[in-house]
């Protein structure tokens, strides 16, 4: 069986999921390397629209395999070139949802953090417990978490290792939105469904603008949005679109 396991719940819908149980979905270099590898697959796949990302009931994924890094020295911790892997789940060009439940810490919570909505249990946690062990995050989790929630908020979080729960994690901002425990597979799933019934072009144009934003100037920003916007009126779905609100029906996105 599979370490990640790719499923195809509805049609332009690709599900993710970690399969690590008797691990609780610990990240180790083959569960990083599928990820990476499925992420780049389904980003050139036309067929995907939206992608989630989750592991089971009891865990997102629970961080790093400590076991798999214990003995490590500098140089082959370097020479793994994670930062690569992680790369490839980042500029997956296709919206990624992460549904959380259960432990999302220390490599959970930042690969969440990856994703471009995450959907959060009431319960589930999150956590950057690195400095209990000695290190310190390395694959986002102080970048990451910093623009997600402010310094002070992420300073508390990764100098402390302190858990934060899923209501809590939305008051900080760190989770798009929280529902009960049970119901956050098919929260994940609606909203994987809405966005893939939106048009292929413009959602695309809205990850890569917002993502290259946020670390832009103001004025950059804006001028990077205007010219998305302007392009946007090239494609047929555009054209799709307000042809279907002036006939009051569903529009029918091709992408095009």
């Amino acid at each position: 069986m599979s370490e990640v396991l790719l499923e195809r719940p509805l049609d332009g819908v690709a599900l993710l999921r970690i399969n690590r149980p008797e691990a609780k979905n610990a990240l180790n270099g083959a569960v990083r390397r599928l990820l990476a590898e499925h992420m780049s697959e389904l980003g050139q796949d036309a067929s995907v629209r939206a992608i989630i990302l989750t592991g089971n009931a009891d865990a997102f994924a629970a961080g790093a395999d400590i076991k798999d890094m214990a003995d490590a020295g500098a140089i082959e911790i370097m020479q793994r070139n994670n930062h690569l892997l992680w790369r490839t789940i980042a500029q997956c060009p296709k919206p990624v949802i992460a549904a959380v439940q259960g432990y999302a810490w220390g490599g959970g919570c930042e690969l969440a953090m990856h994703a471009d909505i995450i959907v959060a249990g009431e319960t589930a946690s999150f956590s950057q417990p690195e400095v209990k062990v000695g290190i310190m995050p390395g694959a986002g989790g102080t970048q990451r978490l910093m623009r997600a929630v402010g310094k002070h908020k992420a300073m508390l979080m990764v100098m402390t290792g302190e858990v934060v729960s899923g209501l809590d994690a939305a008051r900080m901002g760190l989770v798009s939105k929280v529902v009960a425990d049970a119901e956050v597979p098919a929260a994940a799933l609606d909203i994987a469904k809405t966005i893939s019934r939106m048009p292929p072009l413009a959602i695309a144009q809205i990850k890569e603008v917002m993502l290259a934003g946020a670390d832009a100037s103001l004025e950059t920003g804006l001028m990077l949005e205007r010219k998305a916007f302007q392009l946007l009126f090239a494609s047929q779905d555009q054209k799709e679109g307000m042809r279907a609100f002036f006939d009051k029906r569903k529009p029918a996105y091709e992408g095009k």
